[in-house]
């Protein structure tokens, strides 16, 4: 990569460390948002609203940034997790016993949910999701993200994004609560298709593009079923962890590992100041 691209890219490598900050973003994202709407009570409609204008206000200024900042960048990959949890969860749940404590009647203040179900939600929003990459390829962007540069790449990327989050709590909460397989068989399920894929980009007649796109969507599974892992009650296969204190822990993870990349990407930088280039 040259000097001039490196000053000019907005989004991060896709290496190791890529992969492990997006699980734990996508994880504290489904710890948060638990965290605000079920624990703090706000409900899924009044926390979505409030996420989401998070997401814009970090979206912003990710745009407005000149080269790729790693706070900048994972705060936006948090928002949109922490939103898709809560409208993924507005739009697949009601007022039911089935989705309430013992003793609730409601899902926090607001409006309730949809109550469209688990399948028939990951439905729509796969369909959406399969619109963007539609407009993606129709706009001629490339879908490499680090060689997207320009405001329309970045628009729908970030587009894709929020889409796929909000997709993967769908999935995520489909396994653990629909199919049978409980919190750590359904994180176990989304491991191995994870591996499949990372296999498959050791066979050369495989395109990596997809196999990039479908492991961002089903990280966000993982995290949701790692989330609720970590926060669900004993009875129902959970650790009951809380989502205080989860979301405190996985924050601090995340938040050192921001540390270390802005430390490690902001060096060539100066390195490269200092050569007067």
């Amino acid at each position: 990569m040259t000097i001039t691209q490196s000053a000019t890219r907005k989004l991060p490598e896709v290496a190791l460390a890529f992969w492990i900050m997006k699980i734990a973003a996508t994880t504290l994202g489904e710890t948060a948002g638990d965290l605000f709407s079920q624990t703090l009570r706000l409900g899924y409609f009044l926390t979505t609203l409030a996420l989401f204008l998070v997401f814009v206000v970090t979206l912003v200024i990710q745009l407005r940034s000149a080269h790729y900042q790693p706070f900048c960048y994972w705060t936006v990959i948090l928002s949109t997790s922490m939103a898709g949890t809560t409208l993924s969860d507005f739009m697949n749940r009601e007022a039911d016993p089935a989705y309430l404590p013992a003793g609730e009647t409601s899902l926090g203040r607001g409006p309730q949910g949809l109550g469209l179900g688990y399948p028939e939600g990951a439905a729509i929003l796969l369909s959406v999701l399969l619109l963007v990459f539609l407009g993606w390829k129709l706009s001629g962007t490339t879908f490499r993200i680090t060689e997207i540069v320009s405001l329309r790449g970045e628009a729908l990327f970030w587009t894709a994004i929020l889409v796929s989050n909000t997709l993967g709590t769908s999935t995520g909460d489909f396994l653990s609560d629909s199919s049978g397989l409980g919190y750590a068989g359904g994180a176990a399920l989304v491991t191995g298709a994870l591996l499949v894929l990372v296999a498959l980009t050791r066979v050369p007649a495989v395109p990596n593009v997809p196999l990039f796109w479908t492991a961002f969507v089903l990280t966000r599974p993982l995290g949701a079923t790692a989330g609720d892992l970590l926060t669900k009650p004993v009875a129902k296969g959970g650790l009951d962890l809380g989502t205080a204190g989860s979301s405190a822990v996985l924050l601090m993870v995340l938040f050192g590992l921001m540390a270390h990349q802005h430390a490690t990407t902001r060096t060539p930088r100066l390195r490269n100041t200092g050569d007067g280039v």
